[in-house]
């Protein structure tokens, strides 16, 4: 008898620890991830995308966007959005010639200008029929990491502006490319 009244408080111990576990878990991370087919050879769409600071040359949302240095001197490019005139610091990860992708993060968090606390993202570019596909996902966790967002900070916020802003660029690489 005295085993079943010790099991009995550790049982409530354990569950309680679970409990409390499970509310304090934060943000999980969200994925974004969006294709277009373009009718032009991977090599003309790869020379379009591959300049880093170039994105405001294709992406109608971006007003410009501008090269720079982060502080171990790799490269950056500084974008403001048409919308809301904000700006936001990206640092570039890697850029492979050979495989046509490229991958950047954000630099500095900037949730009054996008509702998201970082994120990552990959451009790839490849063969698909005649033309090219290209490919543009991202990672991201949305601008309130606290256990209850604040609307408009929440994961659905963060996954809608960025599938907006991805597609917008695709979309506007394609009516670049595709223009004759």
């Amino acid at each position: 008898m005295a085993n079943l009244t010790f099991k009995a408080p550790l049982a409530l111990l354990i569950a309680a620890a679970f409990a409390l576990s499970a509310q304090a878990h934060g943000p999980t991370p969200q994925k974004v991830e969006e294709t277009i087919e373009i009718a032009a050879p991977p090599a003309t769409v790869w020379a379009k995308v591959q300049t880093f600071s170039d994105l405001a040359d294709w992406h109608p949302a971006v007003k410009s966007s501008a090269a720079g240095k982060d502080e171990n001197g790799g490269e950056t490019r500084t974008i403001v959005l048409k919308s809301n005139g904000g700006e936001l610091t990206e640092g570039l990860d890697y850029r492979t010639e050979e495989e046509m992708k490229m991958g950047w993060r954000l630099s500095k968090e900037k949730v009054d200008v996008c509702p998201v606390s970082s994120y990552s993202a990959a451009i790839s570019v490849e063969p698909a029929g005649s033309g090219s596909a290209v490919r543009w996902l991202a990672r991201l966790y949305r601008a309130d990491t606290t256990n209850e967002p604040a609307p408009g900070k929440d994961d659905a916020s963060a996954v809608q502006a960025s599938s907006d802003f991805i597609k917008q660029g695709l979309e506007g690489l394609k009516a670049k490319l595709e223009a004759k």
